[in-house]
């Protein structure tokens, strides 16, 4: 005889939300997006999201979770890896990913940087969460730098980490070629820890 399985909904439901959320919240910001458009999105029921995310800040501290999956090491350490053939042009390589993300009609700005400013309070478990996945990313150019055999590895990254934020704050402002500029000035502050 045959035995039924029956398989919940809950984590479909769960991946729904989430999904729902990193598009809400990546193109959007925190702020500008309700729970209320969260649940319609995902069609779910409100006590379906709170039984999988007891508040908005759980749901954001699981978009942040996500997006460093997705962001930081799915495409931009993923990327520069697979396009430089030496560390040194994998740091580069991440103004290249820069450049064409720029240049895309969908391109929505750092969420870490975004939540954190929403925020406004470093101390807040979001302002927090980000900022650790900030720390996350510098982490990466930490090791690409020791990779590189670079002097100094944590003053560079907070060097270049600064370009890269900095490019896609400038980028947000409508300057589609800052990636390129900020490759140019990494060459440079690569030279300067060589």
């Amino acid at each position: 005889m045959c035995k039924l399985r029956l398989v919940s909904a809950e984590p479909i439901a769960r991946d729904r939300i989430l999904e729902s959320a990193y598009e809400l919240f990546s193109t959007r910001g925190v702020r500008a997006v309700g729970i209320d458009e969260v649940i319609e999105r995902a069609a779910v029921a409100k006590a379906t999201l709170y039984r999988h995310f007891p508040s908005k800040d759980e749901l954001v501290l699981a978009f942040l979770k996500q997006r460093e999956v997705v962001w930081t090491h799915g495409w931009v350490e993923a990327e520069a890896r697979k396009r430089g053939a030496t560390p040194e042009e994998q740091l580069l390589a991440i103004f290249d990913l820069f450049d064409e993300w720029f240049h895309r009609a969908d391109f929505e700005g750092c969420s870490f940087i975004n939540v954190l400013l929403e925020t406004a309070n470093r101390e807040h478990p979001v302002g927090r969460a980000s900022a650790e996945h900030l720390e996350n990313i510098r982490s990466v150019l930490r090791s690409l730098a020791d990779e590189a055999g670079l002097r100094s590895s944590d003053e560079f990254a907070r060097s270049f980490h600064i370009l890269m934020k900095g490019s896609i704050v400038q980028a947000g402002e409508g300057d589609v070629d800052a990636g390129k500029r900020a490759k140019e000035m990494a060459r440079d502050l690569i030279e300067k820890y060589r």
